[in-house]
């Protein structure tokens, strides 16, 4: 498994993904633009004192992280699109691909890309925090996987 961050913009949201994936040892793929500097104070305090324990890798553009990682499968995340969370079927080696806090992952990535799974939303709200979508999908695939009982 592997989260990738599709141009994220708002330090916390990513520092606390990045302490999900040090405490899961899944690595973390920024797709860039990036909304912040890896420097930023906010990051940093996100993922507290977890980054030395994050494999990261931060990639120009959505084409080169899928050359340079060949993930084994592409799973894009929406609060719209997509199978529901509970009857999607994760594989080993997915990617899940959560989109930028403010606009969601671009239709063309849809278009694109045929495993879309999608967060069931009931509330009046229109989204989920991607930091708490992250987890969520992270720990269901771990799930499905049988990987809980210890890693």
């Amino acid at each position: 498994m592997r989260i990738v961050l599709y141009t994220p913009e708002i330090p916390p949201n990513t520092g606390s993904v990045a302490r999900l994936c040090a405490a899961t040892r899944t690595p973390l793929h920024l797709i860039e633009p990036l909304g912040f500097s890896l420097d930023d104070k906010y990051l940093k305090r996100a993922g507290l004192d977890y980054w030395p324990h994050v494999d990261v890798s931060v990639w120009p553009d959505f084409a080169s992280y899928l050359e340079g990682d060949a993930p084994g499968r592409v799973v894009l995340s929406s609060a719209r699109r997509g199978e529901a969370l509970g009857e999607f079927g994760f594989r080993q080696g997915d990617a899940i691909v959560l989109g930028p806090e403010t606009k969601g992952l671009p239709d063309e990535m849809f278009e694109s890309h045929a495993n879309h799974v999608r967060l069931p939303i009931w509330g009046e709200v229109r989204s989920i925090n991607m930091a708490q979508a992250a987890a969520v999908l992270l720990y269901d695939a771990y799930r499905q996987l049988g990987v809980l009982s210890g890693r």
